[in-house]
């Protein structure tokens, strides 16, 4: 089965989803980032359908989208991921790979949930060299209005949600000065409080804080020569003092452990 029609499930499959749980009128909880809201893989709606209806889900609506291996976000009624588009020639062929990478595209798309619609697309230049060349990997952000995304490549984008707008983006392998994980960036970047975390890479830099509203980076912690595909759990919250805490909070150091 080809990576479109593979998407093209994907999509059907969260939408028919999200229609048999809810019998009744209403919108759904929001799922704003990898693993949901409280990144802890917990649907906490309640009347969900236990078993499929005769014949199976009613499908609302089907949207052809294109190579990636990025999961759906979803929020104040529209949807958002991320696809790759491999740049064709005048007579539809695959560009060929150079010394630049594979030629094509990332894409970031919006979606209604109730129609499929697409309300906006951001669409941005990414050569790839990595292996396994067949789109982003990591799910979109929705927080606060905006919309954080990590390409495979490295390109951070952080988009106003309603319109596309584009706040601020770079590049971290290129602004720390490292090269892409050998299967590109996979690893979902999470927010706690004004900070934006993601794993980048290199000396010093294995973790990186940045603010969330500039994209000026506020610390960065440990060294590694890949990040690898390692995700940000979540924060933490310590029961006796309640402090919230990632595991590389504020850039310290606080514990390490063998692989």
């Amino acid at each position: 089965m080809s990576q479109f029609k593979i998407r093209w499930l994907r999509l059907s499959i969260l939408i028919f989803g999200l229609a048999v749980a809810f019998p009744t009128p209403g919108r759904a909880m929001d799922w704003p980032q990898w693993l949901g809201a409280n990144r802890d893989g917990i649907w906490r709606e309640t009347d969900i359908l236990r078993k499929f209806p005769p014949g199976g889900p009613k499908i609302l609506w089907r949207q052809p989208i294109h190579e990636g291996y990025s999961g759906p976000s979803v929020a104040n009624g529209k949807l958002y991921v991320m696809d790759r588009l491999r740049a064709r020639d005048a007579a539809g062929q695959p560009v060929r790979p150079s010394r630049n990478g594979i030629p094509g595209t990332e894409r970031i798309l919006c979606l209604d949930t109730k129609d499929g619609r697409l309300i906006w697309k951001d669409e941005y230049d990414c050569p790839y060299k990595v292996s396994y060349p067949s789109g982003p990997r990591t799910t979109p952000l929705v927080h606060q209005g905006r919309v954080y995304t990590l390409g495979t490549m490295g390109d951070l984008r952080v988009l106003d949600a309603a319109t596309g707008k584009i706040f601020w983006s770079k590049n971290v392998a290129q602004e720390f000065k490292v090269d892409a994980p050998v299967w590109g960036y996979a690893a979902h970047p999470l927010i706690e409080g004004d900070l934006l975390y993601c794993l980048v890479g290199g000396e010093g830099s294995a973790v990186v804080a940045f603010n969330k509203d500039t994209g000026n980076p506020v610390w960065k912690a440990l060294t590694t020569q890949e990040v690898g595909y390692s995700n940000r759990q979540g924060v933490l919250d310590t029961s006796l003092s309640g402090e919230r805490f990632t595991a590389a909070s504020r850039g310290e150091h606080r514990y390490s452990a063998p692989a």
